[in-house]
């Protein structure tokens, strides 16, 4: 179920044990935040099975920010399904491999190694309905 929330009243709040609502704010200001409870799970099976923090880079997005960030135009960040992450210490392979574990047969995960130009690498994890799987 895709909930909504307000930063400003439920910055603070708990979505799971390891996260609050404010990780998955829009980068633009925006007091919106939309959140997958399924994408939740994802994410606090992800810090259980590694031991450590997930930082989310990118969760919810408005349309204009994803449009700013050259998002897809239906991009699953849109519905608050999607977060882009890093684990500390943790490739961007084990990550994203561990990832399709939990979703052999839906989902969407996404590999971003680090390369030229990219400072980082994360990992693009959605929970809709069908399977993806690419690398950017």
């Amino acid at each position: 179920m895709i909930r909504q929330y307000s930063l400003a009243r439920d910055g603070e709040r708990r979505l799971a044990p390891d996260f609050k609502v404010r990780e998955l704010r829009c980068r633009d200001g925006s007091d919106t935040v939309m959140v997958d409870d399924a994408l939740m799970l994802l994410l606090q099976c992800i810090r259980e099975h590694f031991g450590k923090a997930v930082t989310i880079t990118s969760g919810y997005r408005t349309a204009a920010h994803n449009a700013a960030v050259g998002g897809a135009k239906s991009s699953q960040h849109l519905l608050g399904r999607a977060a882009d992450i890093r684990v500390q210490g943790v490739s961007v392979e084990d990550v994203a491999a561990y990832a399709e574990s939990l979703m052999p047969d839906w989902g969407g995960v996404g590999r971003y190694p680090m390369k030229a130009g990219r400072a980082t690498g994360w990992v693009h994890v959605d929970t809709r309905a069908d399977k993806a799987r690419w690398r950017g």
